[in-house]
């Protein structure tokens, strides 16, 4: 779907280092707060459904943890716990995540958190490559930069 991304819209790695520092540990702790958030929501559903959700437990937060990644990423290129750690990701070209990289980057997350291998080399490879990239990042030509200064 992405011509062989060759990143030349993003910041260089080398010479722009700030656009990427720090940014593996920020995913992680921003991973922290968008699990909380979605605990949240995920009990909120079930207060709705009078507690018989839990017996779809998984279903509701699998639904609800997709439905509130794409929303937020498809807004603001970022989840809310990504904006407090004040990071957001660009596609190839360098632009924002409109619905379709938003729906496609959230696919692959879940995919990826689904099978634990996958996990386990996607957060190596976000503390191995020069851009911080996971599995999902490095199949769709996307990086999650530092936000700019406004």
């Amino acid at each position: 779907m992405y011509p062989n991304a060759t990143y030349s819209q993003l910041p260089d790695p080398v010479r722009q280092r700030a656009f990427y520092e720090s940014v593996a540990l920020k995913r992680g702790m921003a991973w922290v707060i968008d699990t909380m958030i979605v605990a949240v929501l995920v009990f909120i559903a079930l207060l709705f459904t009078a507690f018989l959700g839990v017996f779809i437990f998984f279903a509701i937060w699998l639904v609800v943890s997709f439905g509130y990644r794409v929303a937020t990423l498809a807004t603001g290129s970022a989840t809310w716990g990504m904006r407090l750690m004040a990071i957001e990701f660009r596609d190839w070209q360098g632009q924002r995540f409109g619905l379709p990289q938003a729906l496609l980057h959230t696919l692959g997350y879940t995919v990826s958190v689904s099978f634990a291998p996958l996990q386990i080399v996607s957060i190596v490879c976000m503390l191995a490559t020069e851009r911080g990239q996971g599995l999902t990042d490095l199949a769709l030509g996307t990086v999650a930069l530092n936000r700019r200064a406004v």
